[in-house]
């Protein structure tokens, strides 16, 4: 089986922006958190460790993830270092210490929300049926058959539906002129850090990943 490694910038109006919990909104474009309407001043790292936070809301985080996870591995830093910036990040959002961050001690950090965080809620199989629908003759004449192994639930994501429509039309588009006769796969895999959307013709995959954060890639 081979795979074909390619990448989508995602459009600017993709990730909008998103109220995670009373009146506090996150634009993830522009890097700013509002109360209501009014803007809330954060640091560089006070937002990614908020945003880090959101995008795994309701799981445990450990103090390795989130270091590896905001700060990165390319320097190296006190687990301290997230205790300064999270009381920092408490106080200017008027939260106590225990909601909506949650600190386990000796476990680490929790986000908890009642909800999802996601705009968006994407019901799979009838997405995929008309998305196929309308490349139906271009399918057809390409000589595939479609086959479909979708997870047979709804998948709340981060991605619009003209998005990831944009995104699997473009995939499409680029395979079918060298497409042999033979099957189409549609399949699709949710697990704990991304969703999975394939499109596999004849052994030549493609793979639509979208982690719960929001970034986009396509590989």
């Amino acid at each position: 089986m081979s795979k074909i490694f390619c990448t989508f910038a995602p459009d600017k109006d993709i990730i909008m922006p998103t109220t995670i919990i009373d009146d506090i909104s996150l634009d993830r474009e522009r890097r700013i958190v509002r109360r209501g309407t009014e803007e809330v001043h954060l640091t560089g790292l006070e937002y990614d460790l908020l945003a880090y936070l959101v995008a795994h809301a309701n799981r445990l985080c450990t103090r390795e993830d989130i270091l590896d996870g905001v700060w990165g591995n390319r320097f190296q830093y006190d687990q301290g270092t997230i205790d300064v910036h999270l009381n920092a990040l408490r106080r200017k959002m008027g939260w106590s210490n225990k909601h909506p961050i949650e600190t386990i001690r000796g476990a680490g950090l929790i986000f908890r929300l009642d909800r999802p965080v996601s705009p968006y809620t994407l019901d799979l199989q009838a997405f995929v049926n008309d998305w196929l629908r309308s490349h139906e003759v271009e399918i057809k004449a390409a000589g595939l058959t479609v086959r479909q192994r979708l997870t047979p639930f709804v998948n709340v994501l981060t991605l619009s539906p003209n998005a990831l429509r944009h995104l699997l039309d473009s995939v499409l588009i680029a395979l079918l002129p060298s497409a042999r006769p033979g099957i189409l796969t549609v399949s699709s895999q949710l697990t704990m850090q991304s969703f999975v959307l394939s499109l596999d013709i004849n052994g030549t995959v493609n793979e639509l990943r979208i982690p719960i954060n929001g970034d986009l890639g396509v590989s």
